[in-house]
């Protein structure tokens, strides 16, 4: 089912209020903001080809963020696709950065965090691929998320001209044709991924410290829950030592400590943001992400969203919930 927003018949005052609606309804729950003070304007287009959702935004210079609190509501995980076709843009997601001039892909994680930020008057294509449907594993897509992806080599070469005529010619296919395409996009989308991995570590992209860091990640967010996950664990597991792994992080604007309570505040707050019949316990779901202190998590919880645990997890919950105590 097509979908096609504009603002053009939309009142002045209202124009910004119905495009964050536009954007929540297409690309899910997000926060919108123009970078100037004229009035703004933007069209949006969305379609399905079998289980790939293909949409179009051409608008006003803009700010979209989807904060922890956006990416707890998401009901699926996509891997997505962005195709900058005008205007200038950054991507940021986790600790990188991609900027993107006309021509440029990125790839990105709709279950976490991204500010994305346009410059200029832009369009941009954003393809939408369910995650269970890339078959590699979390480190290789998180590797690649938020860099820039030229298309003048490689597999790129092939799916973004792809992308072009799909983003023009989705409305007009077949529902069969269509269910091919996204097997063909998502196909596509794993060997650039792949492809990408194996050029960063043949090449010695940011030496062997890129690679490592992928391990460590991937390794952090399957033992998040363990409370005496630490630098000094993850470098034994890893055969590195304490240094060296703080070094690594240090490459990527952060440190090992930060980024490990980062990743369990990101899904303390998806775990209490979640509506239930059964609201969970502010201490239990703190446990379950590995913080053992309730006064230390409800501090950098504070710190971190601008409120408690408690009033992020009532403001989620549907009001015929009958909260737990805690």
């Amino acid at each position: 089912m097509r979908i096609a927003l504009t603002t053009t018949s939309v009142p002045d005052v209202d124009k910004l209020a119905f495009w964050n609606q536009a954007i929540t309804r297409t690309l899910g729950p997000q926060a919108v903001t123009p970078r100037n003070d004229d009035v703004f304007a933007g069209r949006l287009t969305a379609d399905f080809l079998g289980y790939l959702k293909v949409a179009t935004i051409e608008a006003d210079a803009q700010r979209m963020i989807r904060m922890p609190q956006h990416a707890a509501r998401l009901d699926r995980e996509f891997v997505s696709i962005g195709l900058q076709e005008q205007g200038r843009s950054e991507l940021i997601q986790g600790s990188r950065t991609a900027r993107l001039s006309p021509g440029d892909l990125v790839v990105y994680e709709t279950s976490h965090p991204y500010t994305l930020d346009q410059y200029d008057r832009f369009r941009m294509h954003l393809f939408h691929v369910p995650r269970q449907a890339v078959a590699l594993p979390n480190s290789d897509i998180c590797a690649v998320a938020a860099t820039t992806l030229p298309t003048d080599s490689g597999v790129a070469t092939m799916l973004a001209p792809l992308l072009s005529m799909l983003a023009g010619k989705a409305t007009s296919c077949p529902p069969r044709v269509g269910e091919q395409l996204a097997g063909t996009v998502t196909d596509l989308l794993a060997m650039l991924i792949s492809e990408r991995i194996e050029e960063n570590e043949s090449t010695g992209e940011r030496n062997v410290g890129q690679v490592m860091a992928r391990r460590v990640r991937e390794y952090v967010n399957q033992h998040l829950a363990d409370p005496d996950l630490s630098p000094e664990a993850i470098a034994a597991h890893h055969r590195i030592s304490v240094r060296y792994l703080h070094k690594i992080f240090e490459g990527e604007g952060t440190t090992i400590s930060r980024w490990i309570q980062r990743r369990r505040l990101e899904e303390c707050s998806r775990e209490l943001a979640q509506r239930r019949r059964v609201i969970p316990t502010v201490s239990a779901v703190a446990q379950r992400w590995g913080f053992v202190n309730p006064a230390h998590f409800s501090r950098v919880f504070r710190a971190a969203y601008g409120m408690s645990p408690r009033e992020w997890r009532n403001a989620a919950a549907p009001q015929e919930a009958e909260p737990t105590s805690g």
